[in-house]
């Protein structure tokens, strides 16, 4: 049975898709689609950055976009063929999120963005390496940790997010403290390690021949996590940044 803690790519995912052989999902076909989706998410986020960086108050723009993706996205987990359409109208979406939060991490710290960027795409080449060479290989054992410890971190920013609301706050974990830099490193390798099962999520529902529209959902997916390990990686390199 498959596992990913990726909420988009879940084991259940390919549950009562019929497989088909002609115009099913190909692996190359998911390459094409989310690299579709990374052009989409770079245009908007390059728009709102420069008017986030120009002072014309885009982040209010960016938190709507971030409001939205999250409703496409839940409408994309459900309806796995409207993905073709949601799919891309998501990486949009974030694209405005993402080019105004960054913005704003770039005002305080020059050059994190480049740094954070290069780190993510880097990582998912490195592991996408030692995934298709067989360096590194999804048994249930890995799985079932990156599950585990994927929830652990989501249960952890889900008990922030609601104590923020009363005005409090997990003591250390946001600080650029040793033991706050050391937990986003922790969340930095947690998320890295979410693309591995990714991969395995998409090779495996290739093999499987399942309908072709799933190639925009398995990008949608391996989005998520992009975006996610994007996010991870400018907190942490803003905390070691705060320390000098």
């Amino acid at each position: 049975m498959m596992r990913t803690a990726n909420p988009a790519l879940n084991a259940q995912t390919f549950t009562n898709i019929a497989v088909r052989t002609d115009q099913a999902m190909t692996i190359q076909g998911t390459v094409n689609k989310t690299g579709i989706s990374l052009l989409l998410l770079f245009m908007t986020a390059s728009w709102v950055w420069g008017k986030t960086l120009s002072g014309a108050g885009i982040p209010v723009l960016a938190w709507l976009g971030a409001l939205a993706g999250f409703v496409v996205a839940i409408a994309t987990v459900f309806k796995k063929e409207w993905a073709p359409v949601t799919a891309p109208l998501y990486a949009a979406l974030e694209g405005l999120f993402l080019g105004g939060i960054s913005a704003v991490f770039e005002a305080q710290f020059p050059g994190v963005v480049i740094q954070a960027v290069a780190l993510t795409f880097g990582t998912l080449l490195a592991l996408l390496l030692a995934y298709t060479s067989r360096l590194i290989r999804p048994t249930e054992n890995f799985k079932l940790g990156v599950v585990a410890a994927t929830g652990g971190i989501c249960l952890v920013y889900l008990i922030s997010f609601i104590m923020s609301f009363f005005g409090g706050r997990i003591p250390l974990i946001h600080e650029a403290s040793p033991i706050g830099i050391g937990f986003s490193l922790v969340v930095v390798v947690i998320a890295a390690l979410n693309l591995v099962l990714d991969f395995d999520f998409i090779e495996q529902g290739a093999t499987r021949g399942v309908p072709k529209y799933m190639e925009w959902y398995a990008a949608f997916g391996l989005m998520v996590t992009l975006i996610w390990l994007y996010l991870e990686m400018l907190r942490l390199l803003s905390k070691v940044r705060s320390r000098r």
